[in-house]
């Protein structure tokens, strides 16, 4: 682990992993946190930790950013000592807090709800991205299927201030650099030792464009080709229980389905009424 991006999203995280990526790392962003580390990270969220957890886990890793990551800066900078620290920043709160709130709501459109719903890997990210939304912000970074984002946009600016500050008055000042990304490439580069790309300083997620640059990502097509296989099973099975409802009436046809399910259920109690 070289660098541990330590700034909340919405504040230039998808941009300094462009950038990283750019300059050589191999980066881990909040995709590779829920996805690749989902199981270490559920026992983090509801077990406790060690620094070995968090050595283990990011050993072949040469950066970090966004969420869960930034919440756990501090751990990983245990397990990973001469790692420098990135606070990325925005102008002020209320910009950040406005583009947050674009963000939360893109995270509930329609698409994003099915895949919480039918996307195994998704469903299971999505309890770790909340869990640290309520952490940071008192709200979570998704909705049930039914509900639109809701946030107390106090809440998450005292989350920001706070964890901010905890960054800025924590962090060993010789290994500690804050930035906006607007500022580009120099003070990043500088910071990291590393020679000046002769191209713009990239600008990612702008306007919650987020779901349509991750379309070519592999955990993306992953979860989106999971939702379509599940929608397909679920008009397949609706599509003959609506055919067998026409042609042999609803009652016969639900009480076939519960033959069928106790015919199961019997058979796969088998082995254990053989050992009682």
């Amino acid at each position: 682990m070289k660098v541990i991006v330590a700034g909340l999203p919405k504040t230039g995280t998808k941009s300094m992993n462009a950038a990283l990526s750019q300059l050589g790392f191999v980066v881990y962003d909040f995709l590779e946190h829920t996805v690749l580390t989902q199981d270490e990270y559920v026992d983090i969220l509801h077990k406790g930790w060690s620094t070995e957890d968090f050595r283990r886990m990011y050993q072949d890793v040469d950066a970090v950013v966004d969420v869960p990551a930034c919440f756990f800066w501090d751990e990983i900078h245990k397990a990973f000592p001469d790692a420098k620290i990135i606070l990325t920043l925005r102008e002020n709160e209320d910009i950040w807090w406005n583009s947050m709130q674009k963000q939360l709501e893109v995270n509930d459109r329609f698409i994003s709800k099915l895949a919480g719903v039918f996307s195994p890997t998704y469903r299971r990210a999505k309890t770790i991205l909340n869990f640290t939304g309520v952490l940071l912000f008192g709200c979570p970074f998704t909705q049930p299927f039914l509900k639109n984002a809701e946030c107390n946009a106090e809440l998450a600016k005292k989350g920001y201030r706070s964890h901010n500050a905890y960054v800025m008055s924590t962090a060993p000042k010789d290994q500690l650099l804050i930035c906006k990304c607007s500022e580009g490439w120099k003070p990043l580069c500088e910071f990291l030792e590393l020679p000046t790309p002769d191209c713009p300083f990239p600008h990612k997620n702008i306007h919650a464009s987020l779901p349509q640059e991750l379309e070519d990502h592999p955990i993306a097509m992953q979860i989106m080709n999971e939702t379509l296989h599940s929608l397909i099973k679920v008009a397949v099975v609706t599509g003959v229980l609506t055919y067998c409802s026409i042609k042999y009436g609803p009652i016969t046809t639900i009480q076939a389905m519960y033959g069928q399910t106790k015919g199961l259920l019997q058979t796969l109690m088998i082995p254990f009424s053989s050992v009682v």
